[in-house]
């Protein structure tokens, strides 16, 4: 078991995110000290690891990061359930249950893929765009440079 600064540390976050994840309902620590402190365990390190790399890496904001937490949690708890029954409503339920939690999962991706290539697109506008002027520019440069002198160009070729 860690303590937070251990786990901030091993994560690559600060003590005070790890505590309004907390706050928040994204972690709850495995455990507390005698003292108090809050211990965390390997599965609390994996959690944090993929809460940082929704935000960071994907961009999620927190608010989506609770809610594929959420959706994860409730997948585990449905293939339990749905294995302990023999109602085959119930069994259908969860089904049902599950496949709408991963098409709002498949959504949520989607919506960042969109914007992800809308943010492609416009960089790739700004490249044009200056690319352009950039040619007008060595197009200028080119037209108004005077000729090479060929005295200067055989200087250069006995010297190499």
């Amino acid at each position: 078991m860690l303590r937070i600064q251990e786990v901030a540390a091993e994560t690559g976050l600060t003590a005070r995110s790890i505590r309004y994840y907390e706050e928040i309902g994204l972690l709850k620590p495995a455990a507390r000290s005698d003292a108090a402190y809050r211990l965390y365990d390997t599965d609390d390190l994996e959690r944090l690891r993929f809460i940082r790399g929704l935000r960071d890496d994907a961009g999620f904001s927190l608010t989506e990061i609770g809610q594929l937490l959420e959706d994860e949690a409730a997948r585990v708890r449905h293939r339990e359930r749905f294995r302990a029954s023999q109602d085959l409503e119930e069994r259908r339920a969860l089904l049902r249950d599950g496949l709408e939690r991963v098409d709002r999962q498949v959504a949520s991706l989607r919506r960042k893929i969109e914007r992800l290539e809308s943010m492609i697109q416009e960089s790739e506008g700004r490249r044009t765009h200056l690319e352009g002027h950039l040619a007008e520019i060595e197009a200028e440069v080119g037209s108004t440079s005077p000729p090479p002198d060929p005295h200067l160009a055989r200087e250069e070729e006995r010297r190499r």
